[in-house]
């Protein structure tokens, strides 16, 4: 495999990306207002918990949430190719299609990680810097994660046959990762709510999901809180996550390409 065919593929992939800049943009400025607009007000609403900031607890939170939703942007390119067959003018590039394929996920992983810096500087700002080895632990996770939301949203999209259904299916995923996971509400809070309604099952998927793992990591590093403890574990986990939908994502689009 050349390594330079994959960087070719990367700077196709960026370069769609800053096509939509002011959007890419507004977004971000979005992601911004939710946390110094609806976090605090949300702050003041929960000030009566002892020891609970949710304006500290949502920031780390928030920066997963834009890492997550700018990676799975490459799934609506990628679906949108296929449809309209542009994947030919791809097979016609000097590459192989396992190039092409490491190329649009690593692409899309990347892409996501260039949004989520300035709400990640943010949380800096806001929180605290932290030492170069939590930064990196902290880089790499964050990275893992935005490999593996860009291969699910890669799968699904060479798995679905419109747009509608892409979008159908991503707005499953969405609620799914995003609601059943520590972003928005602690972990104790989702376990005391799921268990009272007889559904322990979705407890067990709070705490395997990847991004509950990423915004505790983050958590773990620039908050003074016991509640938050580092812990090897949240790394394999998002590792794991990464490994297996980035290599479904190849796989699947090394097939789709196969047939043409």
């Amino acid at each position: 495999m050349k390594v330079k065919a994959v960087l070719h593929v990367i700077e196709y992939d960026f370069k769609n990306f800053f096509r939509y800049r002011w959007f890419v943009v507004g977004l971000i400025a979005m992601n911004l207002a939710d946390l110094f607009i609806s976090a605090i007000v949300f702050t003041q609403m929960t000030k009566d918990i002892p020891g609970f900031d949710y304006f500290q607890f949502f920031a780390p939170g928030l920066a997963v949430v834009g890492l997550f939703a700018s990676a799975f942007m490459i799934g609506r390119e990628v679906n949108m190719e296929v449809r309209r067959e542009i994947h030919h003018y791809l097979l016609s590039l000097p590459m192989t299609r396992m190039e092409l394929a490491i190329g649009r996920v690593l692409a899309g992983g990347l892409r996501g990680m260039l949004y989520m810096t300035p709400l990640l500087i943010t949380n800096f700002i806001v929180l605290r810097f932290p030492t170069v080895p939590e930064l990196l632990l902290i880089l790499l996770t964050l990275l893992l994660l935005a490999v593996g939301t860009s291969g699910i949203s890669i799968s699904i999209a060479l798995s679905t046959t419109s747009f509608e259904k892409f979008v159908t299916a991503r707005g499953v995923v969405y609620y799914m990762l995003f609601f059943c996971s520590s972003v928005f509400y602690p972990l104790w809070v989702i376990q005391e709510v799921l268990v009272a309604k007889g559904l322990g099952i979705l407890v067990v998927f709070a705490q395997v999901n990847p991004l509950t793992n990423g915004s505790d990591m983050i958590r773990s590093f620039l908050l003074n809180s016991s509640d938050y403890a580092f812990s090897p574990l949240m790394l394999l986990n998002v590792a794991v996550f990464s490994l297996m939908f980035a290599s479904l994502a190849v796989f699947a689009y090394m097939k789709i390409l196969q047939r043409h």
